[in-house]
């Protein structure tokens, strides 16, 4: 079984990138790519942003929410991307949009994708550093300016929400699928 934390509730400052189409070239450069282990990838996200703001401003190293321009995580498909994401402390991504790859990935390994209307997303771009809450059992986001409602794919929120992945749902029911397959001629 997996030894992730279940996702529930996240509050923190939000980290800002006010950039649309962020591909997953940018979330970890190519050059990274050496390894087949999740952990040791938190120097390397966004690497080639790293001398620039928001990455210069101390407060982003204790950021667990990103807010995001749109179409985040496009281009290729690595399973890097939230590996360095997870790694530097992203718990959640904020987007009015999200390449399906990485979305799926993202779920996979923990990250809560959270998709918001135009309006939520232009406050929270236009305030970095505020504290936000994204509940997802009430599948909310909380910031200083009110209360936003997301969807999210329920598989994925069961998923999320109880730590696991569809290795560890399918491992979940192995009892059953024993008991079935002995019932077979």
């Amino acid at each position: 079984m997996s030894s992730r934390n279940p996702v529930n509730q996240i509050t923190s400052p939000t980290l800002v990138l006010e950039r649309d189409h962020i591909d997953t070239d940018q979330i970890i450069p190519a050059r990274f790519l050496t390894t087949t282990k999740r952990g040791g990838l938190r120097d390397h996200a966004f690497a080639d942003w790293r001398g620039q703001p928001p990455f210069t401003d101390p407060r982003a190293t204790t950021c667990r929410i990103l807010v995001t321009g749109d179409n985040f995580g496009c281009g290729s498909s690595r399973e890097h991307a939230p590996w360095a994401l997870l790694d530097y402390g992203i718990e959640a991504v904020i987007s009015t949009s999200f390449a399906d790859i990485f979305q799926n990935n993202a779920h996979k390994n923990g990250i809560l994708t959270v998709q918001v209307d135009a309006t939520t997303h232009a406050h929270l771009l236009r305030h970095p550093w505020a504290t936000v809450t994204v509940d997802l059992p009430g599948q909310t986001v909380t910031s200083p300016a009110g209360a936003a409602s997301f969807t999210i794919e329920p598989f994925a929120r069961h998923c999320l929400m109880n730590g696991i992945d569809e290795l560890d749902w399918l491992l979940g029911h192995e009892a059953a699928i024993t008991q079935f397959e002995e019932a077979r001629p």
